[in-house]
């Protein structure tokens, strides 16, 4: 029986695609892959008998009459996409229609551009006693933001905010923050491209300069920023109450004894 896999290939860099996402590649009978945000790197591991279809023109009734089409003549077939197909993926969309059918579907994870963000700029998204709470979002664009979920009532919160799909809205993003309460001089890290050889740009800026610095660079599509309490963490000296308490001497765990300092 046909199966078809969406795979995550990862933030850009082909080496960051799973190791299982890899080897699905190798054996897979059909690739529908998203031309437009997944690096051309990744078809390097697809068999030389491999149908090959770039995603990027069609609509998403065409990617569905592709996946079903192939499925009938392969027994595994990949939707590739950029990250990880959970995250602004049209999974939902794709996948519904596949599984009405009759066709199997699986999901192989990906890194996500918010984590190769913060890794290619060395920085936490977490700080014990600063943020323990990260949230994935976008601002509204031509797709709405449901009820409760724009930037501003989110940033309220004053922790972690990944913001993805808003490099086009960024005069947006820096008036929520500041009218959420952020100060125009909170840091924000912008990355383009993470990880993608080459043509990565990691932007260290804060809100009030944000939009010109992205409009002067200038950085648009696959771009994501990152407002932190958490942000140049590693770069200062941290207070000791915001270290982990699992690495604490004085704190006890299943796997070591705490240490006395008196």
């Amino acid at each position: 029986m046909a199966k078809v896999w969406f795979v995550g290939a990862g933030p850009g860099d082909p080496d960051l695609i799973t190791v299982r996402g890899r080897a699905l590649l190798a054996r897979a009978g059909a690739v529908l892959y998203a031309g437009s945000l997944v690096s051309p790197g990744h078809l390097q591991y697809l068999p030389a008998t491999c149908t090959v279809a770039d995603s990027s023109g069609m609509t998403l009734e065409e990617m569905v009459a592709w996946l079903l089409a192939q499925a009938g003549q392969h027994p595994e077939v990949v939707r590739l996409q950029t990250g990880d197909p959970s995250l602004y993926g049209a999974l939902a969309e794709t996948a519904g229609p596949l599984l009405a059918s009759g066709i199997e579907v699986g999901v192989i994870p990906g890194v996500s551009s918010a984590m190769a963000s913060a890794a290619v700029a060395v920085e936490t998204l977490t700080l014990p006693e600063v943020t323990q709470t990260v949230i994935l979002t976008r601002v509204a664009g031509r797709t709405p933001m449901p009820d409760g979920e724009q930037l501003q009532a989110l940033a309220r919160h004053r922790c972690t905010l990944c913001i993805f799909l808003s490099a086009t809205l960024v005069e947006t993003v820096a008036a929520e923050l500041i009218a959420a309460g952020w100060s125009p001089t909170a840091p924000l890290l912008v990355v383009h491209k993470a990880s993608w050889p080459g043509e990565e740009q990691v932007i260290r800026t804060n809100v009030s300069d944000l939009a010109n610095l992205c409009r002067s660079l200038p950085v648009q599509g696959q771009t994501m920023i990152i407002a932190s309490p958490a942000l140049t963490a590693a770069r200062h000296a941290m207070p000791l109450e915001t270290r982990s308490r699992l690495y604490d001497p004085a704190f006890t765990h299943g796997f070591r004894s705490a240490i006395s300092t008196e």
